[in-house]
């Protein structure tokens, strides 16, 4: 829910200094149908910011991953059952 309130307040920052640069004149009209083309591009390069940095402090969860690796040894166990054969590795 955070990031979507990070996300809205982007929009509304960045919507409002578009409208404060057209009407002050700052940029020029021939380059005004730019701006939402770098409105994308920033929001796209948040993006990857924001799973940057969720993938650099990823949580390690050993429970997780003592229940992952029972679950994998009970798909084996099940497969050799059926007649497929497992690799052991």
């Amino acid at each position: 829910m955070k990031q979507i309130l990070k996300i809205i307040a982007l929009l509304v920052t960045i919507s409002a200094m578009w409208i404060g640069l057209l009407e002050m004149s700052v940029v020029p009209q021939n380059q005004t149908w730019l701006l939402p083309i770098y409105f994308i591009v920033s929001l796209g390069c948040y993006g990857f910011l924001m799973v940057g940095i969720g993938l650099m402090h990823f949580p390690t969860c050993p429970h997780e991953a003592v229940l992952l690796q029972q679950d994998v040894v009970e798909a084996k166990h099940y497969l050799k059952q059926r007649g497929v054969d497992v690799a052991s590795e």
